[in-house]
């Protein structure tokens, strides 16, 4: 535990400032002028005063309450509010402290903070500064059991899916452990019993203490990754939780997870189990059993391979008789080769010439065939087409051109006609033999003399060119005009 400075001693105050739980009591302002031996404190003064006074009072204090509020800043301290049914005081746990956890605070905890008081002179708050806490029920080391097992079977690794199956006979085992302890002995007593010549490497580690879980971790990652290791097993004898609890970390359980050869767990003894068994592919009750798992008796393999042995001989020689036997009868059941040869070359020859004779028909046929196709494209070719298309063009052009004129001749006549009927009742004609026409103001023609009065003038159209005139008079039968 780092070393704390000392308090700072507190001023000489008289008990009958304070009540009995060291709060000042409220002393009524005197009246009248304030005299010149009353001190008056700043916010600083006043603040260092109360600190002071917490800090020598409350130097080592035990407090029970539920965990609200927690904070984890970026430096890694932990601030949280302790709380009951009644008051709630805020609380911090600084990093080193907090890194000595074996479990994770979580808010909703019950716990018993060891620590003392201190006051924050920025905000000017009291508060619980924890040097040690402890979850009321269940022992820290259990609650940080449950939850780490709780994260690794989130994310699968538990899941029977990912677990691997031990070689049958394992060239080389690698055994994570303390070379020193009982456990590495009984594992290596047992697997020499059963196969005297299984290869064995220990990788020593401590398996208990402060560093432990890394050491064990590095020792898997080490003895994963030596040539020809089949099994890396992780053992240890019996002993408490706190005893077992380097194989409760997460390094180690990580560390087993990413191994590429198989592991086994042999960890205390059949009724412990720890986490690096429930992340291991397969887990041992104890070192002894995890050797048995993993080495068969010899002899009784060797009795096994020769009994195998035996029957695969007496397989492969009935098999042999059989074949004989029908390689013997399938031999009188064949005739004289040479003949059999001679049937099939002139079976063949005639093949041959009825392919030869298929093959001609089908040329000639084609061939035919393709003379009609030619016959015919030459017929279509597009210059053949061509010359029929420009005569037939040419022909209808002569045919449109007679068309035509004979077509301009009936109307040309036609427009004769026309024309000398229209001149002859053509109005001009009549002015050209002296008549003439008059217009009134409004450009109608004048038939009767009756349609105009005195004074209105009129247009008269001439054969050639017109007369404006002037309206004097207007008889029935004598109209005069200027």
């Amino acid at each position: 535990m780092p070393e704390r400075l000392p308090p700072k001693p507190a001023p000489a105050i008289s008990a009958g400032q304070f009540d009995l739980f060291g709060r000042p009591r409220a002393v009524p302002p005197p009246e009248g002028p304030l005299p010149d031996r009353v001190r008056i404190y700043s916010v600083r003064e006043l603040t260092r005063e109360i600190k002071g006074v917490l800090g020598g009072r409350f130097l080592d204090l035990r407090v029970r309450g539920e965990v609200s509020n927690l904070k984890i800043s970026g430096a890694g301290h932990a601030y949280f509010t302790l709380k009951d049914e009644d008051a709630c005081i805020t609380a911090v746990l600084f990093r080193n402290e907090a890194r000595r956890l074996k479990f994770k605070l979580q808010n909703g905890q019950s716990l018993v903070a060891r620590g003392h008081l201190d006051v924050y002179e920025a905000k000017g708050e009291y508060q619980l500064v924890c040097e040690v806490v402890e979850p009321v029920g269940a022992g820290a080391l259990q609650i940080a059991f449950e939850q780490l097992k709780s994260l690794l079977q989130a994310e699968g690794l538990f899941a029977e899916g990912r677990k691997r199956k031990l070689p049958f006979l394992p060239r080389r085992i690698a055994i994570v452990t303390s070379p020193s302890g009982a456990a590495v002995h009984d594992f290596l007593r047992v697997l020499h019993r059963r196969f005297p010549n299984l290869q064995v490497l220990i990788v020593p580690v401590r398996v208990q203490g402060e560093g432990a879980a890394q050491e064990i971790a590095r020792g898997i990652v080490r003895a994963g990754k030596q040539p020809r290791v089949d099994i890396v097993v992780v053992a240890r004898g019996g002993g408490s939780l706190e005893d077992l609890w380097a194989f409760n970390e997460e390094v180690v359980a990580r560390a087993l997870s990413a191994c590429p050869v198989p592991t086994v767990s042999a960890v205390g003894h059949e009724v412990d189990v720890t986490i690096a068994d429930l992340v291991a592919d397969v887990r041992a009750p104890t070192p002894t059993a995890a050797a048995e798992l993993i080495a068969r008796e010899k002899h009784e393999l060797l009795a096994d391979l020769a009994q195998r042995k035996s029957r695969l001989q007496r397989a492969m020689h009935s098999q042999l008789e059989r074949t004989q036997a029908q390689l013997d009868k399938s031999r009188a059941r064949v005739a004289d080769p040479r003949r059999l040869v001679s049937e099939r070359r002139l079976r063949l020859d005639k093949l041959l010439q009825r392919a030869e004779d298929a093959t001609r028909a089908q040329l000639a046929g084609r061939g035919s065939k393709l003379q009609r196709q030619r016959e015919r494209l030459a017929a279509q070719h597009p210059s053949e087409k061509l010359h029929r298309l420009r005569a037939e063009v040419s022909r209808l052009k002569e045919k449109l051109r007679s068309q035509i004129h004979k077509l301009l001749a009936q109307r040309r006549q036609t427009f004769v006609r026309a024309a000398g009927q229209l001149d002859a009742m053509s109005p001009l004609r009549v002015l050209a033999r002296g008549y003439a026409v008059a217009f009134d103001e409004r450009g109608h023609a004048v038939k009767k003399a009756g349609q105009v009065r005195p004074g209105e003038r009129l247009r008269v159209r001439l054969h050639e060119g017109e007369l404006e005139a002037k309206v004097l008079s207007s008889l029935e039968h004598d109209t005069q005009t200027e």
